[in-house]
């Protein structure tokens, strides 16, 4: 009886989807936006009052909710509703296409209806060649030899056209391009790996350098993708990711070099695991399944990599010397002023990490 309760659900979701499919038309139509705020937030209060009325677990329905919303915006994002319905295809050239962001870009550009050129070492189709023939070519090979390619391809990109990268740092790839070419110039960073679920919600930097025009058509067509475009300097970008990746990665690998070196095995300490601890091994355990050659240049090529890691190293003595001397007055000190830095983004963060636990806790 439960197995045939579960089909009805999925056919249930099927009906749904369709639905969801001519809600889709309508705003391609009307040119409306994908997604609603003030419509998913009534969507999920009912949706919650109606589950306490059943006696059914507030919480993990509203989850369910939320991950039904995140598909229905995702299905329209890849039914271009976002797409204006006379909007001119474009010739998009992708200079490393046939590695794993290369693909990702090809499918999501080619989801919106434009024509994908791939060059890569693979192919018959010179990195030139696609550039001269392209409206908007895309740098994607590794930092390491980023603006080698730039210098190569960006005398052949025409001058009404688009150069755009998408690697990790800015300042320098940025200054390449508008070296390299009299076009339009846009470098841009997508926050994500070419392995996520979704692009629902996932965020992409763009740093306007030359041609505002270019850089609004490839902020809307992102947008059109269900992306959320944040807007800075390639210098901003820098500074930023000297945080958001350097400090997280470099943590990380040194939480993962001190569990590796400490000598007690890694199974020895899983049957007294809290979610806590677990979520940190997850992290942790899934940035050391990378590639190396990935994570290396990110770290080593930001301008601001030496602050960072100067900057933990300190915080790393300071706090190594509180507990070597069972200070617990400077401790609450170094405590209290790390809450106060974070301020009311700790309740926030007190929400976010009990959803996490809890799903983790549902798959222990």
């Amino acid at each position: 009886m439960i197995d045939a309760l579960d089909r009805d659900l999925l056919q249930t979701m099927a009906r749904r989807m369709s639905l969801v499919a001519e809600v889709a038309a309508y705003k391609r139509e009307h040119s409306v936006r994908i997604r609603d705020a003030q419509r998913e937030h009534d969507v999920i209060t009912d949706r919650r009052q109606r589950a306490e009325e059943l006696g059914l677990p507030v919480g993990e329905i509203e989850s369910i909710f939320r991950v039904l919303l995140r598909s229905s915006r995702d299905h329209q994002a890849s039914l271009r509703a976002e797409v204006p319905l006379h909007a001119e295809p474009r010739t998009i050239a992708i200079v490393g296409g046939g590695g794993q962001v290369g693909s990702l870009l090809a499918r999501m550009f080619g989801d919106l209806g434009h024509r994908i050129l791939i060059a890569d070492t693979r192919t018959e189709l010179r990195a030139a060649e696609a550039a001269a023939a392209a409206d908007v070519t895309v740098i994607s090979v590794p930092i390491d030899v980023t603006e080698r390619v730039i210098a190569d391809v960006g005398p052949y990109v025409r001058d009404d056209a688009l150069l755009m990268d998408v690697t990790s740092i800015k300042e320098a790839p940025v200054a390449a391009m508008l070296a390299a070419t009299r076009g339009s110039v846009v470098g841009t960073h997508p926050m994500f790996g070419p392995s996520v679920h979704t692009l629902q919600g996932q965020r992409v930097v763009l740093c306007r350098a030359r041609g505002d025009a270019w850089a609004d058509w490839l902020s809307q067509t992102l947008s059109a993708r269900g992306l959320v475009i944040t807007e800075a300097t390639a210098v901003q970008h820098d500074r930023a990711m000297s945080i958001v990746q350097v400090l997280t990665h470099f943590q990380t690998q040194v939480l993962g070099l001190t569990l590796a070196r400490l000598g007690v095995p890694l199974e020895e300490t899983k049957p007294f695991t809290s979610p806590a601890y677990l979520l940190e091994l997850y992290v942790t355990a899934r940035h050391f399944a990378q590639d190396a050659s990935l994570y290396g240049p990110i770290e080593m090529r930001n301008p601001r990599t030496s602050d960072v890691t100067t900057a933990f190293a300190d915080a790393t003595r300071e706090i190594s010397g509180v507990l070597a001397s069972g200070d617990q007055a400077a401790f609450t000190r170094v405590f209290s002023d790390v809450r106060e830095f974070f301020g009311d983004f700790t309740d926030e963060a007190l929400e976010q990490s009990s959803f996490l636990i809890d799903r983790i806790v549902e798959r222990m």
